[in-house]
């Protein structure tokens, strides 16, 4: 199933060698490379191959078409109500990373799209997850809802936690310790940020390590904070400045820095 693929299939050991590859390509930022390994003819290659074309916009704000192209091929070839419900979840996703990224403001079709998954995937199935998280995104950047967020990113935390998908709790782990940095909580979001770092580096998840060291960054006092904050710029480095918005967070701080939209 697509949805359980992107969230971290391929990170232990026993897992299809083609999915282990894709991991690794995906975590090093190599996305296009990754989805050229998945068959573009059938249901669940294409659901993943949309996934990794979407995620590489979030983080590189580039192949916009690209992922429009791979999302129209998941959406034909989706046949069932859950291969249509998660191809709707990655609709939902490219369009609100293009309303955020200010490509263009498609919120409307992000939360049509969104609702249109909600109504297809059975609330407990593994997929609800991310699409709860999704909608959390969507409730705190878009809607500006802090607690609309936090209850759809403690849902997708529960549910994550039940189908042991650790990629996806370091995702909410990360955005639930935002909103408590933002409250003024900052022992619960140093707690929660030091969760979603330490998961991302026991994957091997380095594309989204760099924010997960500049989030903790952010909760931590110097000079402890300086430290993460230099190891977060080197692995920016590394990876060519991905994710490009991680840019305007590493930079000499003139004002409280703004939460990722990206859900990165």
């Amino acid at each position: 199933m697509a949805h359980s693929a992107m969230s971290g299939t391929g990170t232990t050991s026993g897992d299809d060698p083609v999915q282990t590859a894709v991991w690794r390509l995906r975590s090093r930022a190599c996305w296009a490379d990754a989805a050229a390994l998945l068959p573009p003819d059938t249901a669940t290659g294409a659901i993943q191959r949309a996934s990794l074309m979407v995620e590489r916009c979030l983080y590189t704000e580039q192949g916009w078409q690209d992922a429009e192209d791979a999302l129209r091929t998941a959406e034909a070839l989706a046949h069932d109500d859950e291969e249509r419900g998660a191809a709707a979840c990655e609709r939902g996703h490219l369009a609100y990373a293009a309303t955020v990224h200010k490509v263009r403001d498609r919120v409307d079709e992000a939360r049509a799209a969104l609702g249109r998954a909600a109504a297809l995937i059975p609330p407990d199935a593994p997929a609800r997850a991310l699409l709860d998280f999704r909608r959390g995104l969507l409730a705190e950047n878009i809607a500006r809802s802090p607690q609309a967020a936090r209850t759809a990113y403690r849902r997708a935390h529960t549910a994550a936690a039940a189908h042991s998908d650790s990629l996806l709790l370091s995702f909410t782990w990360r955005h639930l310790a935002g909103l408590a940095l933002r409250d003024g909580e900052l022992a619960e979001a140093r707690h929660g940020f030091a969760e979603s770092l330490r998961i991302r580096e026991e994957l091997g998840y380095l594309v989204g390590t760099a924010p997960a060291l500049a989030s903790l960054a952010d909760a931590e006092t110097e000079p402890e904070a300086a430290r993460l904050r230099e190891e977060a710029r080197r692995l920016f480095r590394l990876l060519g400045g991905v994710p490009t918005w991680l840019a305007r967070q590493l930079a000499p701080p003139t004002s409280p820095a703004e939460p990722s939209p990206s859900g990165a």
